[in-house]
């Protein structure tokens, strides 16, 4: 996938009727899709929980939306789901600062969360961020960016990309967090050296190391990994709630 933008960036995949496809004209003028995913009991009375959600390098902005189980655990517990592009399928979320795109790609999941938020009666003290391989590196980034939104994270197979990896976890240290990984991915190796990072910072944390476990279908295709990273994180409120 080149970095530029381009048709391909604003494709969908996922067809299913309960996920609704939006866009809104970001800053420079280009029109960014996201895909909205509203429980069918949500009351605007009532303050809703919220995941923001970030799909891995090349895939389409909704394809964390046709995640096994995914929506059906949101339903069930009245979870609103969004899913922003990242401005287009391989910038990183901010995490790869070379990127060409790496200041719009975060500044798009900061935006898309800004008019969940406008939109819907949002829970703020139940806001969540996961993410899926390169997903998972902007889950890092953007809860060390912004450490006080966040009730609860999850990364699954994560791509992270800063090298001191201490320093970052210090920074959303106070948060709780899921890391479900797969024992054949490349991946492995690295995903254990942050998780005793989260050992030694005596961070609360579940780590999820699946034997025989691949890169991509450990959860995408896994009802009950889904599950077990989805309930990790709605079982947290900010502020000890």
């Amino acid at each position: 996938m080149d970095s530029e933008r381009s048709p391909k960036d604003n494709e969908n995949a996922i067809d299913d009727v309960r996920v609704q496809h939006h866009s809104y004209f970001f800053s420079d003028g280009e029109a960014l899709p996201y895909a909205l995913f509203v429980p069918s009991t949500y009351n605007p009375d009532v303050p809703s929980p919220l995941m923001i959600s970030l799909h891995g390098l090349t895939r389409t902005y909704d394809w964390l939306m046709g995640y096994e189980g995914f929506l059906d655990l949101a339903e069930r517990d009245g979870v609103i789901v969004v899913t922003p592009l990242g401005y287009n399928r391989s910038a990183w979320y901010g995490a790869r600062k070379e990127h060409p795109y790496a200041s719009q790609s975060e500044q798009d999941v900061m935006q898309v969360l800004s008019l969940v938020r406008d939109n819907y009666n949002i829970n703020a003290n139940r806001i969540y961020l996961w993410g899926h391989s390169m997903g998972g590196g902007g889950t890092y980034h953007l809860a060390a960016k912004y450490p006080y939104i966040w009730a609860a994270l999850g990364v699954a197979a994560p791509a992270p990309q800063s090298k001191d990896h201490r320093e970052l976890l210090k920074k959303f240290a106070h948060l709780p967090i899921v890391v479900l990984q797969g024992d054949q991915d490349a991946l492995v190796e690295s995903t254990r050296v942050w998780v005793e990072g989260m050992k030694e910072l005596g961070m609360q944390h579940e780590y999820i190391e699946i034997p025989g476990g691949d890169h991509s279908l450990v959860i995408s295709e896994n009802r009950d990994n889904m599950a077990r990273v989805f309930e990790y994180m709605v079982q947290f409120e900010k502020d000890g709630a």
